[in-house]
């Protein structure tokens, strides 16, 4: 689903980080085409949270390199990354009054100067986002009130307002029911900005990106279109789930349907998948990126 141009890019070269001795993830790279959606999938503990915040710049690499538009993020900034690239995380929430408002307002931060007042620029960006997301009219209603749907929501008009290049999202479908799932990513793929989401949900991935990168135990396993990598045979290997895999989703895409644990608990190889190194079933080590307020 790309969505026009636009030059340059975020990717990542080679990049691997340990955490208390573990390694978390290994010689990974990412190159999502401009303007596209890509999925990150995999098994929790495969290293997607952590991943995203390397991607963002939250977190160094221990090796390897991230890039903008082929500059180091280290050399780039922190302030002008924020300029480009914008992070909606798998939970927010805070204890300060706030009306949606305020929250969307929060994404035009990096682009004022300190203790400057919001310009008419600040406010036109804000109510385009407003707009994008369904939320005109409700910029007066408290944080406090909304449903979980209704935050995410105002957390990706929040996003874009920052007027992003790139959007990196953290399991955004978590805690949703199936309409405001839906919903969401309708909106997330129509967005004329690069996308890189993390997703548990197959099926959803294989809806609405354009290409898929699959994680296991921090390696790369699989890459591509949805249609050439999500195989019966990836994920009985990746998940340990026997499934179907047919053409039968929205425009031919693979739809999946599971059929229940790969028997004995034993996996099958995936021709061409690189030897897996570390525990997939542990958690990410305390990289996930649960955010503690609604800062940007």
């Amino acid at each position: 689903m790309g969505h026009g141009a636009v030059s340059g890019g975020l990717r990542a070269e080679r990049v691997s980080r340990t955490v208390a001795g573990r390694l978390i993830l290994d010689g990974v790279g990412l190159a999502p085409a401009p303007g596209s959606t890509l999925g990150l999938l995999g098994p929790n503990g495969s290293g997607k949270s952590t991943l995203l915040r390397i991607l963002a710049g939250v977190l160094a690499p221990a090796s390897g390199v991230v890039t903008l538009d082929g500059r180091p993020l280290a050399d780039v900034g922190r302030r002008a990354v924020a300029r480009r690239v914008a992070v909606v995380e798998q939970q927010t929430d805070t204890q300060v009054e706030l009306t949606v408002r305020d929250v969307v307002r929060l994404g035009r931060v990096p682009h004022r100067r300190a203790w400057a007042t919001a310009s008419a620029g600040d406010e036109a960006a804000v109510a385009t986002a407003l707009e994008r997301t369904g939320l005109t009219g409700r910029e007066g209603q408290s944080w406090h009130t909304l449903s979980g749907g209704e935050r995410q929501r105002v957390q990706i008009a929040r996003a874009l307002a920052q007027d992003p290049r790139e959007l990196l999202l953290d399991e955004p479908t978590n805690h949703l029911d199936i309409q405001h799932q839906l919903d969401l990513l309708n909106l997330v793929a129509t967005l004329p900005v690069t996308t890189v989401i993390a997703l548990h949900d197959l099926n959803l991935a294989a809806m609405y990106c354009d290409q898929v990168v699959v994680l296991r135990a921090g390696r790369v396993v699989a890459a591509g279109p949805p249609g050439d990598t999500l195989t019966e045979e990836l994920i009985a290997d990746v998940y340990g789930v026997r499934a179907t895999v047919t053409p039968e989703g929205p425009d031919g895409r693979p739809h999946v349907r599971f059929l229940g644990t790969v028997a004995g608990g034993s996996q099958v190889t995936v021709a061409g998948a690189p030897p897996v190194r570390g525990d997939s079933s542990a958690p990410d080590s305390g990289d996930s990126p649960h955010a503690e307020s609604l800062h940007p």
